[in-house]
């Protein structure tokens, strides 16, 4: 029989999801079981346990950088990744970036996108080093976006360059052998 679990949780951990709800892009969208982690959970697609198992790739058309706010994939991919499902996310970004033809301004940048969610997986894994190869390579894809919008502009698709840049560079720093990856993408509207 289900189980009708807010009953059982308490009000404050429910406000608290009521509010990680209302901070969502595509709120209508649902967020999967669990987050994948290599080795410790069903692979999302091919394992027949896997959450998104059987399910094919939605045909998304290239986003418009200057309406980025109408691409729904990109959106749910910020939702994803700013909620620790960076496997998630990489695979809601790589459906756009296969519709950008993966060349091209906003195929780089969400290229990006997409090797600061494989840094996060590898964080989650316990992988420091090649989190931060991950990070090496974002920060390059990133810093190709921002020369080639030119300096005047500090975003691009919302998201502020400068702090994704910011960010996947102090990763790279990070020495230790678990590396923290808390990080927000907040779009800017």
């Amino acid at each position: 029989m289900p189980q009708v679990w807010l009953l059982a949780v308490p009000l404050e951990k429910t406000k608290r999801m009521e509010r990680r709800k209302s901070s969502r892009l595509v709120p209508d969208q649902p967020f999967p079981p669990y987050a994948y982690i290599p080795t410790r959970s069903p692979h999302p697609v091919r394992d027949p346990e896997g959450h998104s198992y059987g399910e094919g790739h939605q045909k998304v058309k290239p986003p418009d950088p200057e309406r980025w706010q109408k691409c729904r994939p990109y959106l749910y991919g910020i939702d994803l990744f700013n909620h620790g499902y960076y496997w998630e996310a990489h695979d809601a970004w790589e459906v756009v970036w296969l519709a950008c033809g993966r060349k091209g301004v906003t195929a780089d940048f969400l290229k990006g996108l997409i090797k600061l969610a494989a840094a996060g997986v590898k964080a989650k894994q316990g992988q420091a080093r090649r989190a931060q190869r991950q990070a090496k390579r974002a920060e390059e894809l990133l810093k190709q976006t921002a020369n080639a919008i030119g300096s005047a502009k500090k975003c691009y698709m919302g998201l502020p360059l400068a702090q994704l840049v910011n960010f996947a560079k102090r990763l790279q720093a990070n020495n230790s052998v678990k590396v923290t990856f808390r990080f927000k993408l907040r779009p800017l509207v």
